[in-house]
């Protein structure tokens, strides 16, 4: 594994981070009291949620793997929870190359003992923000080839980037740099699926210091404008499991999807 040789910034444990959050959601311990604070005060729904978005994770990233891409992108990657999507794909296709991009430094930190990659592959972890994406492709370009498909891996993570930010723009630019085949997978919370329970958590994360940007199922649909979606198309997380067993079928607030880049 090689890493941004930019040095680290020091971590802020002053400042929930949607990473850490996230990571207390699933059960981690690699989080701070001001996390573990937002997570405590989040509804039960929200680690249904976190554990769904992981679940959707693995089989997006698995039927991609089977379909013969063996490189991905998964930007706001997270703390490391096993397994990891370099363990997923590597699994069935050992030589997968795979890059991984998020703002925090404790993801680094961890990355750098965690995202060991098999030997006839390679991992790469690269420290920046989702707003920044010619920073994050132009270090994924030392270790994936943008002349052949790439799987963009953006799970729960575009609803942390709000419209004044230009969330829709930002994914647009990230997919213009991909070739004809890549994929994407993405998955959103949604704010019209079950308003009142959205409400609270974005309160909840704002609380926090957190901005949270839920949206329409028209609005996430947003995202994969001009590319193929993969049946059974943008649907809930639980509902999204192409050729793989259906998952134990279960309510769910977030929105996924899976499309081909022509």
């Amino acid at each position: 594994m090689t890493t941004d040789p930019q040095p680290s910034p020091p971590i802020d444990t002053s400042r929930a981070h949607p990473a850490r959050v996230y990571d207390w959601l699933l059960g981690g311990k690699d989080n701070y009291p001001v996390d573990e604070a937002v997570g405590e005060k989040l509804p039960p729904e929200a680690r249904d949620a976190a554990r769904q978005n992981r679940q959707f994770m693995h089989r997006a990233a698995s039927w991609l793997a089977t379909q013969g891409i063996d490189q991905f992108l998964d930007v706001g990657t997270g703390i490391p929870t096993a397994p990891n999507l370099h363990q997923i794909v590597q699994n069935i296709v050992p030589s997968a190359r795979v890059v991984y991009t998020d703002n925090d430094p404790i993801v680094l930190r961890h990355a750098e003992a965690l995202l060991i990659s098999r030997p006839e592959g390679a991992t790469d972890y690269v420290q920046a923000d989702v707003r920044d994406p010619e920073a994050i492709v132009r270090h994924a370009r030392h270790i994936l080839d943008f002349d052949r498909p790439i799987a963009l891996s953006l799970i729960a993570l575009m609803h942390f980037i709000t419209d004044e930010q230009d969330a829709h723009g930002i994914v647009r630019a990230l997919v213009r740099t991909l070739p004809s085949g890549s994929g994407l997978i993405l998955s959103h919370a949604a704010s019209d699926l079950f308003p009142e329970l959205a409400e609270q958590v974005v309160a909840e994360y704002a609380k926090g210091g957190i901005r949270l940007a839920f949206r329409t199922r028209s609005e996430v649909g947003r995202f994969f404008d001009g590319l193929d979606l993969v049946p059974p198309g943008l649907v809930t997380a639980t509902d999204w499991f192409a050729s793989a067993p259906a998952p134990e079928r279960e309510d769910s607030g977030i929105y996924a999807g899976v499309a081909r880049i022509r």
